[in-house]
């Protein structure tokens, strides 16, 4: 296992060191464009970094609690924050510097965990390797350099599936407790862990199938404890639920089609030609990966992506759209699926490549929301 995991590692070093290199260089570029070209106010975004957008709210509630910073930070789940307060006496009380450190450091464990899970469910290196790749350059990955709780809960879920793929259990419904403490995206796992635990049950042990029952429930016990804690704290338990119901955060629910076609009109129109395009481009190529994911993963895999993005299109603001998606891991083992050819490899990485660049930029310049 030691060996297996300073293999998967070594895979995804060098592709976690180029992203944060380009996203780092995109955060100077906008400086540098700022300061010597524009005489508008600075953007908040620029002026955060690497703390921009979510990240920013991070760092408050790693600083000061819940109780130190207004309500709607209560969407913001608690596992990385507690962390970095966990860890901060390391870095000499800079819980800050602690919030980057595990998002960081959790992009590089979730790559190594994703191309060794790849390989177990494909048993393919090569694209293991270009899932590796993918996972850390593709255009939405932005929130995989910043502050965010992405990097993490990602890890997370990877290994519950690792461990489910190695039957244990137990050890799965650990990761899924906590992957549901990090994100409320989370329990969406409970289809997908619903499907696992299902496949060949007449042949597990009645202890498996209490531990697959655990499984399944986890990542909505993850989430119950902190509404529960909410609740008990702040008087409404589903005020982190709630919050997201505002206008400007992913507003009231939309089913897809109306939502799709709404984008679909203020492209056409010249309302919101920039935002609602991209989203719309994004959500055809998710749309199609969700083919590939049908034809060649696990349909638990397929479960867990159409649920995903069912969720997604059910926004009325669609900002975010793209991480929301990238963050189900096996959009990504499509991707690397579809580019299996050298000559449409290459292309597409680099595209990969030069997109987590500008979306970079459009972050810092405030026109994009990682």
């Amino acid at each position: 296992m030691t060996e297996l995991l300073r293999r998967d590692l070594r895979v995804a070093v060098v592709p976690w060191i180029i992203s944060r290199a380009v996203v780092i260089g995109a955060l100077a570029t906008a400086r540098f464009l700022h300061q010597d070209v524009s005489s508008l106010p600075r953007p908040i975004p620029l002026a955060q970094g690497l703390f921009a957008w979510d990240g920013g709210w991070y760092r408050v509630i790693s600083e000061f609690g819940y109780t130190g910073v207004h309500e709607s930070a209560l969407r913001f789940f608690p596992l990385l924050p507690a962390l970095s307060r966990v860890l901060g006496f390391v870095f000499l009380g800079h819980e800050d510097v602690a919030v980057i450190v595990i998002a960081n450091v959790g992009a590089l464990v979730f790559a190594a965990l994703l191309h060794r899970l790849a390989i177990v469910d494909t048993g393919d290196e090569a694209l293991a390797v270009r899932a590796t790749w993918f996972a850390l350059v593709l255009s939405p990955a932005v929130a995989l350099v910043l502050g965010y709780a992405e990097s993490l809960a990602m890890a997370l879920t990877v290994g519950v599936f690792l461990g489910i793929r190695s039957r244990r259990w137990a050890l799965a419904a650990v990761f899924a407790l906590l992957a549901g403490l990090a994100r409320p995206v989370a329990i969406l796992l409970v289809l997908p862990l619903l499907v696992e635990a299902l496949t060949r049950w007449r042949e597990a042990s009645t202890r498996e199938r209490v531990e697959r029952g655990l499984t399944v429930v986890a990542p909505a016990a993850g989430m119950g404890i902190y509404l529960a804690y909410v609740g008990i704290r702040f008087g409404d338990a589903f005020e982190p639920l709630s919050v997201q119901n505002t206008a400007t955060l992913r507003g009231g629910f939309v089913d897809p089609f109306t939502r799709v076609w709404r984008a679909i009109e203020a492209t056409v129109s010249g309302g919101d030609r920039f935002g609602s395009g991209l989203h719309l481009l994004w959500a055809a190529v998710f749309l199609a990966l969700l083919v590939v994911v049908w034809r060649t993963l696990p349909r638990s895999y397929f479960a867990y992506c159409a649920l995903a993005l069912v969720l997604g299109l059910s926004a009325s603001n669609l900002d975010s759209f793209e991480r929301y998606c990238l963050s189900t891991f096996p959009f990504i083992v499509a991707v690397a699926a579809v580019t299996r050819r050298p000559e449409v490899e290459r292309p597409v990485l680099v595209l990969s490549g030069a997109g987590l660049f500008g979306y970079a930029l459009l972050a810092f310049f405030g026109s994009w929301v990682p």
